[in-house]
Formats: structure tokens, C-alpha cells, sequence
């Protein structure tokens, strides 16, 4: 089992060093859709979307998006049950879709090929404002429906905040991460600083378990992540609170939310609302959201995400 994790996390960090090596390349153009009901992994051009799309019985598929909060192999591993639930409660087949950045996640929704979404903060501030994504539920995690930005960095680092860590080499995890990137740009502002300026080098990770993989290896010197994940990671891998440590903590904000497009039929998006707030009544889904360290589903206030529409505002990241 020690073998075959280590593997992985070889094989991560070796993925890792390749974005690091090729910032600037072009994004990919193709994302992945995971039929749930055969276990297939079908790639298909994003120009076609209805290629490929599969169906059980004559029912079209519901297509959801899980934006790259982490990487894509542990996404379709956290994902997989929820979305099976889902897919048995509706009785009609899920198509998972994966892309990399929050921004393509964003305009799928906006051109009506997502169904539901689960996206990053800043993505769905952004989205409501340039075209009406609809906030349908967030996770409650550990009794909060909050959560933070925490500034990491190395084990053995001397840095304390992040102004220890001008010159160096800093992880982003997406352009438009609340925690990945907002806040520490944010908190640049403040210090009259730029990354630009401020870092000697900075790159993208593309998710933040792939951020908190380079700060324990020491390819960065340090990265900011969802305080959710990094938790999740350091309960489930404790190796890392050895590797890695936490540093700053930024200010509270609503939890990453589930969204849906504008346009949803009103009767679908009630279906799925009240399937994912009802979840934790049912034994089975009940489970499967322990398993992913989540209390239950709930409609948060919108106003929880304000202190990310005021930041967003004052550094001038809408895009």
C-alpha cells in the first residue's frame, strides 16, 4: 500500500516538475468525460460537445463539472461517489468534465454545456456577476461554512508570513483561485508589492494538491491552498504536517460552492437541491459525504462571499 502511494506521489511531483517546466506553454485542448455508469474515460474535443455523449435508456446525460481544485486523478476519487449517488437518485447517467483551469469550467457553464458545477470561490463570484451563475448549495465542513487561505511553506523554511519570501520561487494554484491566488495577490496589494515585483519566479500548479506536493519537495518556496483540502490532505497523509507548514492564514470566506447555469430547468435544479441538502438523511449518502470530511449540504448566505467580491475589487482580479 506505502509502495503504490508512493508511487503515485512520484508520479505526481514528476507531472508537477513538467508544468513548472512549461509555463507558458498553451492549455490543453481536450478535457475528459467519465461515463459513471460504464466506467469509461471518453476524451472528446471541447468544439464538438455533444460527441461521444453517452446514454442509458434514452436519457440524456446530466454533465457536470468539478473545477481542478485538486488534481484530476484525486478529483475523479472524491467525486465518484457523489456524483454515482446522484446519478442512482436521478436515474439518468452523469458525465463528469474535467478541464484545467476554473476559467474554462466558467465558460462551459456559461455556454450551457454543464448541468452543475462544483467551482472554486472567486470562479462563481465571477461567473454570477458576468452571467448569472446560480449559487444551488455549499458544503458544510467541520460545523463551518467557511473556510480560509493558508500560506505554506517547507518544514524547515524561517519564513513566517509572506513577506519573508520576497525573491523566491511561489506557487499559484489557477488565475482565478480565490485561496491560490486572489488572496496572496491581495495581500501583496496591501504591502504596496506586486507578484511581479515582489517574487523572483512564480508558477501555476493547477490544483492545490499539486501546490502543497511542490512546497514539501521543495521545487517552491512557498504556496497559499483551500484550507479544506490542505486539512483533508494533512488527516489522510500526516507525513506532510512534517514537510510542510502553515504560516499565514488569510480571512474567512463561504465555502467553494455547487452552481448551476441561468438557464436550468427550475424543476431539474429543484431535484438536485433538495437531493444534495437532504443527503445526509440517507445512510448511503450520508457515508459518502463523511468519506469526503463534509457534515452535510447547505444554502449558504450570499453574503459570505462578499469579502471576496471586495478583494477581487480592490486588487482589479475579474478575469
Amino acid at each position: 500500500m506505502r509502495s503504490k502511494r508512493n508511487r503515485v506521489f512520484t508520479g505526481a511531483i514528476l507531472v508537477l516538475a513538467l508544468i513548472l517546466a512549461s509555463i507558458g506553454c498553451a492549455e490543453r485542448e481536450n478535457y475528459t468525460r467519465v461515463n459513471l455508469t460504464r466506467g469509461q474515460m471518453v476524451t472528446i474535443s471541447p468544439q464538438v460537445p455533444g460527441e461521444g455523449r453517452p446514454s442509458t435508456e434514452g436519457k440524456p446525460p446530466l454533465r457536470v463539472a468539478v473545477a481542478a481544485v485538486i488534481s484530476p486523478r484525486e478529483t475523479i476519487k472524491s467525486y465518484s461517489n457523489i456524483l454515482k449517488y446522484l446519478e442512482e437518485k436521478l436515474d439518468r447517467p452523469i458525465e463528469l468534465v474535467q478541464r484545467q483551469t476554473y476559467a474554462e469550467i466558467n465558460a462551459l457553464i456559461r455556454d450551457g454545456n454543464i448541468d452543475l458545477a462544483f467551482v472554486c470561490t472567486n470562479a462563481y463570484v465571477i461567473g454570477q456577476k458576468e452571467f448569472g451563475l446560480e449559487l444551488l448549495v455549499a458544503p458544510q465542513v467541520g460545523g463551518e461554512v467557511v473556510y480560509r487561505s493558508y500560506l505554506i511553506v517547507p518544514g524547515a523554511s524561517r519564513a513566517q508570513s509572506i513577506k519573508d519570501l520576497r525573491g523566491k520561487v511561489f506557487a499559484f494554484s489557477d488565475p482565478l483561485s480565490t485561496t491560490g491566488r486572489l488572496v496572496p495577490v491581495f495581500w501583496l496589494k496591501e504591502m504596496g508589492e506586486t507578484p511581479e515585483r515582489f517574487f523572483n519566479k512564480t508558477v501555476y500548479t493547477y490544483s492545490h494538491d499539486n501546490t502543497i506536493k511542490a512546497v514539501a519537495e521543495g521545487l517552491v518556496d512557498g504556496g497559499t491552498v483551500d484550507s479544506l483540502v490542505y486539512d483533508a490532505t494533512v488527516a489522510t497523509h500526516p507525513d506532510y504536517a512534517h514537510s510542510v507548514k502553515v504560516v499565514q492564514r488569510s480571512r474567512a470566506f463561504g465555502n467553494p460552492p455547487v452552481v448551476v447555469p441561468p438557464g436550468l430547468d427550475p424543476q431539474l435544479k429543484k431535484q438536485l437541491r433538495e437531493l444534495l441538502l437532504t443527503m445526509n438523511e440517507d445512510a448511503k449518502g450520508n457515508k459518502i459525504l463523511q468519506d469526503l470530511l463534509i457534515d452535510r449540504f447547505v444554502i449558504p448566505d450570499d453574503h459570505l462571499y462578499d469579502p471576496v467580491r471586495e478583494m477581487a475589487e480592490k486588487v482589479g482580479l475579474q478575469q
